[in-house]
């Protein structure tokens, strides 16, 4: 497995070749490269803050040897916290995810989900900051992060999401975002990076909410007649519950004045729910508006696909990773290790052998440097 460690960190070097190292040259005691690399490799191994990522590096200082220069040997935490503390966090990010979306292009997938999760133990009182809040960007079909943008406060996803956007690759490519990011400007910067755009409507958008629907009701009295639209069900069961789903989507007429003002807006869809628990009935009713045509089978898919951020990318990284319970006060330091782990997560997903989750899969890295060296292998640069 030589060969997969020499490429693990070319590849590394590939992707941070762009990265301004702050430090002040020739009074370093240990590369960049060497810093990353050990940080990536402990948190795929379970490591959650600098002392564990410390203790990683001295536990496998001879095999680490192998591949990394490590001139004055294993970084302290304190050396660690301070790199990363001191790399701009949109720099970092924006070089870190060069891998993914490498491996997006590869593999495939027409989803991205835009979703925002707030760093909750980053606040900080006594200077006046609250909790950090990143937005990111994840590919469905594939469970791979391909960008992110820290923010202050949660408000800010508006203006943080268009700076994401900027990072991606969005031709032939459906985006959804819920109804934080359901504005007029990203819809149009959407279109003109070539994608098409799902969002969500909540009160945020009332004169929208309220159009479309009046729009629906009124296709209903003319049971659609002359309209395009389309329907779509699913039934599921397990785990002591059963689930309905309707989807329908309607095409939105040429002459409605909220297609002068959304770019390339063209359907109104609504789900319908109903989930049964205990025999207890839960209803519920979403709209959605889209540059796509009413296809109802494929947009319900989308959105069922979108809260795959939710579902899996942020409830693992609260639930295996920890990323709540960290007590991480340094907004770039706090930034550059939620990328890190936004990563690791993504590398571990792409390794298929081990069918036990990622949790087991950070457990088996941390006791075999071979299955570490395979999950690095299945997701080459």
């Amino acid at each position: 497995m030589e060969a997969v460690e020499k490429q693990f960190v070319e590849g590394l070097k590939k992707c941070f070749a762009e990265l301004h190292d702050p430090r002040v040259h020739g009074r370093c005691d240990h590369l960049l490269i060497d810093i990353l690399a050990i940080g990536l490799l402990a948190v795929m191994c379970g490591a959650e803050d600098w002392p564990d990522i410390e203790e990683f590096g001295k536990r496998r200082h001879d095999w680490l040897k192998n591949f990394l220069q490590l001139p004055q040997g294993i970084p302290s935490h304190d050396t660690f916290r301070r790199v990363f503390g001191l790399l701009d966090r949109k720099q970092f990010a924006a070089c870190l995810f060069q891998w993914t979306q490498a491996l997006h292009e590869a593999t495939g997938g027409e989803v991205l989900a835009i979703d925002g999760k707030t760093a909750r133990r980053s606040f900080a009182k006594k200077a006046g900051k609250g909790a950090l809040h990143l937005v990111t960007a994840w590919a469905s079909e594939n469970g791979l992060t391909l960008g992110q943008v820290a923010c202050e406060e949660k408000s800010n996803e508006i203006t943080a999401i268009p700076e994401l956007l900027k990072l991606l690759d969005l031709r032939g490519r459906t985006v959804t975002i819920d109804a934080m990011g359901c504005q007029k400007s990203i819809a149009s910067q959407i279109r003109q990076q070539k994608g098409h755009y799902l969002f969500g409507l909540k009160g945020n958008q009332g004169k929208l909410v309220d159009d479309m629907e009046q729009l629906f009701e009124e296709e209903v009295e003319r049971d659609f007649a002359g309209v395009k639209q389309s329907t779509d069900e699913t039934h599921e069961a397990g785990h002591g519950r059963r689930e309905f789903r309707h989807c329908q989507a309607i095409e939105i007429p040429a002459n409605h004045p909220q297609r002068a003002v959304w770019k390339d807006l063209r359907s109104l869809v609504i789900i319908t729910s109903c989930r049964e628990i205990d025999g207890e009935e839960h209803w519920e009713t979403r709209q959605y508006i889209t540059s796509h045509g009413p296809d109802a089978k494929r947009l319900a898919k989308a959105i069922r696909q979108h809260w795959g951020i939710e579902n899996t990318q942020h409830w693992t990284l609260d639930v295996v990773f920890g990323e709540d319970s960290r007590r991480q006060q340094d907004r770039h330091g706090a930034a550059n290790l939620a990328a890190v782990r936004r990563l690791a997560l993504s590398l571990l997903r792409q390794e298929k052998t081990n069918k036990r989750g990622v949790k087991n899969k950070r457990l088996a890295c941390a006791l075999d440097p071979n299955y570490l060296l395979t999950v690095l292998y299945n997701a080459q640069f």
